[in-house]
Formats: C-alpha cells, structure tokens, sequence
C-alpha cells in the first residue's frame, strides 16, 4: 500500500485557510459596526429592524426624543409669515421635542396609525422662536404665545394654569438650549453611531458643513429685519395719521363761522340763561314759554302733573329739535302726552351751566330760609329776589306764577305745594360745590321753593306788573 501524503496536506492547509477567512471575516463584521456617522446624515439613523423604522419615518422626528410626551392642550395660529390670521381655537395633541413642537389632531400613537404616506406634521421649529405669557392676544386664562423668527404666531392654553405653566418652562427650556447651541448636536465632534454601511471612516474636517436648512445668523437677521420693517410701517402708518389730524384741527372752520353759515345752530339746552336771552332778544327763553302755555292750555288737570315722567325717548327727540328748529310746534299730535313737555321743561332747567338760582346766592337763600319771623322772612327772600339779573328774575316769575296756576286745580291734577316744592327744589338750585351734607342742602332747596310758591304774589307782585 502507498500513502498518500498529498491527500493529507491540502486538507490541512485547506482548514489553516477556511479558519483565517473567518477570523478576517469576524474582524470585518466588528469594523463595519463601528462607523463613524457622516455629518450631513446626522439626523438619519438606519434601524436593522424595518418596522421600527418605517414607524419613525412616518412620525417625522426621526432622532428626536420628546421632552414632554404630548397631551392636549388648547391651540390657535394667529399669524403666518407677519400675515395676521383669525383666530380660531382648537384641541390639540402637542409633543415637545428638542428643537420643535408638533401638533396632532388626535393623541400621538392614535395619529401615527392613522397617517398617510406623504403626509406633512404641522409643527413649530423652535430654533430663536420667543415664548411670552399673554393676556392681551385673548380673553381666556392661562395662554402663552410662541413666536418664531418667520413671523409664525401660536397660542397654547390650558384650564389648569400648573399644566400650562409645565409646558411654558419645558418649551423655554428648549429655545434657551437651541440659543446656546446645547440643545442639537455638535458638529465638530462626530459621534460613533451603530451601522451595516461599508463606507469608510471619515474625518470631520475643521469648518463645520453648512446644515440644510438656512443658517441661525440669517435667520436672526431675517426675524430682526421682519420686526424693523414692521415697527417702521407701524410708525409711519402712526405719523401719517396724527399728521393728517394736525393739517384737519389747523385748517377746521372755527364755531363762529359755522354758525354765520349755518351749519351749526346755537343751542338751547345747556346754555347759560343769560347767553340764552342775549341770543333771542328776551327776558325769559322762548321754550318756557312755549311749555308753561301748552300746560297751562291742555295740562293743568292732568294727573300727576310736572310728577309723572314722560317717555324719555320722545323727551330726547324733543331736545334735539329744539335745539336744531327755530320755529316748533308743541301742539304737534307727536307732543300729545303732556308728561313729554313737563319732562323737557324740568330737563331744561336741571341742564342749565347754571341753576336758575345762581350759585352765588345759594347761601344767601338758605339764612334767609332761616329766619323764624315770617314777615323778615317774606321780605328777605323778596330783597334777594329782586336783586338777581333780569333773565332769573323774570323767568322765576313766570314759572312761579304758572306753578300757582297748577296749584289750583289740585283737586284734579292731585298736586300740593310740598309736592311741587319736592320736584323743583334740586331742578332750580343747588350748591355750585357739594361741600357740605347734600340731604340737608336738599331739604334747604325744598323749603326755598315752597315758601317762594306760598309768597308768590308777595314776592313777586301781580303778573302783569
């Protein structure tokens, strides 16, 4: 028999062979596990397993691990681009990453099972966004706003303040990281990343690559030159306005040349009693005199007369007639209920710059209500009387004669002289400063015109004369 020594060196050789090739081989695999990530695909993290990874694709914030896992809170986008939008409030499922926030229609694992493919997160990118609390963007409690650089607004509210206020410190939290570059990864400093690439180690050069979105520095200009172009318009808009306002107040007829036009009458109601006679060449102003005739003609059985208000509306309208018509018609079936023309005539009174009583005799009335001797009395009030300017005097005649006239169909119109003394007491005087108590002041008025309306003709005379 011959041996075969041939034989048995291929096989050993042939194992020394198959056994380096997989040494190799285990080497290689421990090489490839081990690559350095690429820094342009930083973001981009391969998962062996394929249903994890289409799982982060669809989520969209593929290497990003949210701060706050995501609840409901209550959104409304209030501007786009410096656009202002409507605001139109609606709950929302937010997640905070580290550089962003996203919004979902529904919780997040329910939305991500729901997504189509293709389908674009709406979200915040909140590199330099500004978070502020706020209460002048809405009427609701608890709302913080987010501003980004582009001119993007958003509201976030809460019922709860603790829950809105979490999420305004975290989201704070977030934007003072992306400012200080802590919240992104360095691109200086590459990180070791587990792969099945075959492509080689890769040395980070000294400039870091230009990211694909623009630059911070662009975008703070892009932000600083949106707030300065707005601010600018917002001023001009401003200065245009008070500029047209000037050229309008220094080129505006003044009241007198209105008036010689036409364009503007002179009023009744609110002017001073003197102004009021000068103006019409008489003693006592015209509208009394129309309101104590109607009165006199178709009211002095009235019930609850210069008592009983009229319709405050119809009053008005009343007002603004005569302060407009030089010629009105009381006897207009528009002024049928009597009540409308007593009202007008006590508000005639009550809104004169100065009381029928004027001011400087108001306490010269009330020592003189106090004296006890009737006859002093009579003729201390007749002194003071007779002393006021002849506008008060005359008017204050008429009206007092006119009230008498009242007074004596009491049986009818249920009228007494405390009860007209009540009504015109406060309607004809009063202090021009309430210094002292105002119900004793009042009692004061009401006694003035009660013993006035007693002594009326002691007072005042006959009425012709």
């Amino acid at each position: 028999m011959h041996k075969q020594p041939a034989l048995v060196i291929p096989g050993a050789v042939q194992m020394r062979i198959k056994n380096s090739q997989s040494i190799t081989g285990e080497r290689l695999s421990q090489t490839k596990s081990m690559v350095i990530q690429e820094p342009d695909s930083q973001q981009k993290l391969i998962s062996r397993h394929r249903r994890n990874q289409s799982q982060h694709n669809i989520d969209g914030s593929v290497g990003l691990q949210p701060v706050l896992k995501g609840e409901y809170l209550n959104k409304a986008k209030i501007a786009e681009g410096g656009k202002k939008l409507r605001k139109n409030w609606t709950s929302t499922w937010v997640v905070l990453c580290s550089n962003q926030l996203l919004f979902y229609k529904e919780s997040k694992q329910e939305a991500v099972a729901n997504l189509k493919p293709g389908y674009k997160l709406d979200g915040v990118d909140l590199c330099e966004a500004v978070i502020e609390w706020t209460t002048e963007k809405s009427s609701r409690k608890n709302v913080i706003q987010i501003t980004t650089p582009t001119g993007h607004e958003f509201l976030l509210q809460a019922d709860h303040f603790p829950t809105i206020c979490k999420w305004h410190d975290a989201i704070k939290k977030a934007v003072d990281s992306l400012s200080s570059g802590a919240g992104g990864q360095s691109y200086a400093r590459p990180t070791l990343q587990r792969s099945n690439s075959t492509e080689c180690l890769s040395r980070p050069t000294g400039d870091p690559p230009k990211p694909k979105p623009k630059e911070p520095k662009s975008e703070h200009r892009r932000s600083i030159m949106f707030k300065l172009n707005y601010s600018a318009s917002d001023n001009a808009d401003k200065n245009g306005v008070k500029n047209r306002l000037k050229k309008f107040i220094s080129r505006r007829p003044s009241m007198k040349t209105l008036q010689e036009k036409g364009l503007i009458k002179d009023r009744v109601f609110g002017c001073h009693i003197l102004t009021l006679c000068e103006r019409q060449g008489t003693t006592v102003p015209r509208f009394v005199k129309l309101c104590v005739e109607q009165v006199e003609k178709r009211g002095l059985v009235a019930d609850g007369i210069y008592r009983v208000s009229g319709n405050l509306a119809t009053i008005q309208k009343l007002r603004f007639l005569v302060d407009q018509e030089e010629e009105l018609d009381l006897g207009d079936s528009q002024w049928e209920d009597i009540h409308v023309i007593t009202g007008a005539l006590k508000m005639f009174f009550r809104e004169l710059p100065e009381p029928l009583f004027p001011f400087r005799f108001f306490e010269l009335f009330v020592e003189a209500i106090k004296i006890k001797e009737p006859t002093q009395k009579v003729q201390a009030m007749k002194k003071l009387i007779h002393q006021l300017p002849k506008p008060n005097h005359n008017t204050m005649k008429l009206l007092f004669h006119h009230l008498r006239r009242v007074l004596t169909k009491s049986q009818q119109n249920l009228m007494s002289t405390q009860g007209i003394s009540i009504v015109f007491g406060p309607t004809l005087m009063w202090p021009e400063f309430e210094a002292g108590n105002m119900e004793v002041n009042m009692v004061y008025q009401n006694h003035i015109v009660e013993f006035i309306l007693i002594e009326c003709l002691e007072i005042f005379g006959l009425e012709g004369k």
